[in-house]
């Protein structure tokens, strides 16, 4: 399983990476492996405010519909249309090409919510994986 060392992670499986004041957010390998092939992404409105931890947005996959949270609070700057298209992306390149949508942050304290990827690799080794 794949774990990006320099990004920041939810318990929900959300990764951000963040440059200046964007974060890039997607779902980690450990999600779009425990979803199987994704089918369907409802990608965020453009320029919507997002809250850290809300719901908002969901992915389809032949498995199971699952809610993706926003790891951090801002505005909605950019979508990946890509995924409309080809959803798929996100099982090919969780950390690459198939990131879901990229915010404006409003508060940058926010970020000490989150784990790195160390915190991380030990939180999905308790849950027994």
């Amino acid at each position: 399983m794949e774990i990006e060392e320099s990004f920041l992670y939810t318990k929900e499986h959300e990764w951000i990476s963040i440059e200046e004041n964007t974060a890039t957010m997607g779902i980690t390998d450990y999600a779009q492996e425990a979803l199987g092939d994704v089918t369907y992404v409802e990608l965020p409105e453009m320029e919507s405010e997002v809250e850290q931890f809300e719901q908002f947005v969901s992915v389809e996959s032949v498995k199971a519909a699952s809610d993706i949270f926003s790891p951090i609070s801002g505005r909605i700057i950019e979508v990946n249309h890509k995924l409309e298209d080809d959803p798929s992306l996100i099982n090919k390149d969780c950390y690459g090409k198939g990131w879901i949508a990229k915010i404006d942050v409003r508060d940058m304290d926010e970020s000490t919510n989150l784990m790195n990827a160390e915190e991380y690799r030990s939180y999905i080794d308790t849950l027994g994986h």
